[in-house]
């Protein structure tokens, strides 16, 4: 079904529609202590977005004495589809317009299938979601892949870990499927809008949001908004060079962060370290399943091999090294953690943190929390295109 959503005239009825994803049902007087308009350019701009559809009534507010308000709420019948992509599963979830997730499905994937199988799969969990009534419909669609994306076009631009992904035109491809809106963005964009929504950054408007999986990126919100940089190659740290002498990469040079603490690394280094006989704990976890994953290394190092707590703490100061650098640089007010390498536990946000107050300058660290991510990147996604839907054409 085609998505026939109305958007917002003009900028005042935008900030209207934010504020009402945002806080949920809200008084006619308490949204005017939001906005800096008059009561009668209020009134005007509400009873617009009441004819459009976009807003509907939900009752009397609180009485605070005197003649009682009507409470407004953004249209529950909006719904919004959020897509995140990761190098070996994915993510779909609905949300309604005020990004609470309705229906949310996973399952394991590997991106280097290339873009056709991916997105058949994708469209199977969006049939599963529908049929499960979580939507009939979509209003928009955010979606988020792992590597560098064009994204004003959409495209995915010569990505190191998705061969075959290489200018696919995937905003316009998933547009005609879905029939709404699409927007496409580097999956830890994504992750950092969901803490923004409904994480750990809530209230921070400067922060990073470092993603640590098979890739490694970092999402940079200044102001509020995501730096994406000018071609949207911002924030590609995986791929800061460590040591020219270093391991291959999968982007084609030597050194990189990635290649010496993302997933793959991670597994081709706990296998190295089982068969060299070092960790007893890891032999055993290869000679049972025939292959390592990084949740063999997590479980290693919680029974207390030392050689996996050393290869989750090598992997931690590397981190570190750079996020201290980055923090030197941008002076954030919050460092979020996220991705599937958090699983390795303290350990290794604590040898991140540890680098990082290490390395970097007092004045940036006094009172910089470093944390773990709490949200799912789909929660991103869905923020992302309703941005896009809640601004004027």
């Amino acid at each position: 079904m085609r998505s026939t959503t109305a958007r917002p005239a003009n900028i005042h009825q935008a900030r209207l529609l934010r504020l009402l994803r945002d806080l949920g049902p809200q008084s006619r007087v308490a949204l005017g202590n939001q906005v800096e308009l008059s009561r009668s350019k209020l009134a005007f701009e509400i009873d617009r977005l009441l004819e459009t559809g976009l807003v509907v009534p939900d009752g009397l507010a609180a009485s605070r004495g005197g003649r009682r308000s009507h409470n407004v709420r953004i249209a529950p019948s909006l719904r919004f589809l959020g897509v995140d992509i990761g190098a070996t599963s994915v993510d779909v979830a609905v949300t309604n317009a005020e990004l609470n997730v309705l229906g949310h499905v996973t399952e394991p994937l590997d991106v280097r299938d290339g873009p056709v199988a991916v997105f058949e799969r994708v469209l199977a969990l969006v049939g599963k979601l529908r049929e499960a009534g979580s939507a009939e419909h979509f209003d928009g669609a955010g979606i988020g892949v792992p590597g560098p994306v064009r994204f004003p076009e959409g495209v995915p631009i010569a990505p190191p870990i998705m061969p075959g992904w290489d200018g696919f035109p995937v905003r316009e491809a998933m547009s005609q499927e879905l029939g709404c809106p699409v927007l496409v963005d580097n999956d830890v964009n994504l992750l950092a809008l969901g803490e923004q929504q409904a994480g750990v950054a809530r209230s921070v408007p400067d922060f990073l949001c470092v993603k640590l999986g098979t890739g490694i990126g970092c999402g940079i919100v200044v102001g509020g908004g995501v730096h994406r940089g000018v071609t949207g190659s911002a924030g590609d740290i995986g791929h800061i060079q460590l040591d020219p002498d270093g391991p291959r990469c999968a982007c084609g040079k030597t050194g990189c962060l990635e290649a010496y603490f993302g997933g793959n690394a991670l597994v081709r280094d706990a296998t190295a370290l089982a068969r060299s006989g070092r960790s007893a704990e890891l032999a055993g976890r290869l000679e049972s399943a025939g292959r390592l994953t990084p949740e063999d290394v997590s479980a290693a190092a919680a029974a207390g091999d030392a050689a996996a707590l050393d290869l989750v703490r090598r992997g931690g100061r590397r981190t570190g090294q750079v996020i201290a650098g980055l923090v030197s640089f941008f002076n954030p007010g919050l460092v979020v953690i996220g991705g599937g390498l958090t699983g390795l536990g303290h350990n290794l946000l604590a040898s991140i943190r540890t680098q990082v107050y290490r390395q970097s300058p007092p004045l940036a660290t006094g009172n910089l929390p470093i944390v773990l991510g709490q949200v799912a990147g789909v929660v991103g996604a869905a923020r992302l295109i309703s941005d896009h839907i809640f601004s004027p054409p």
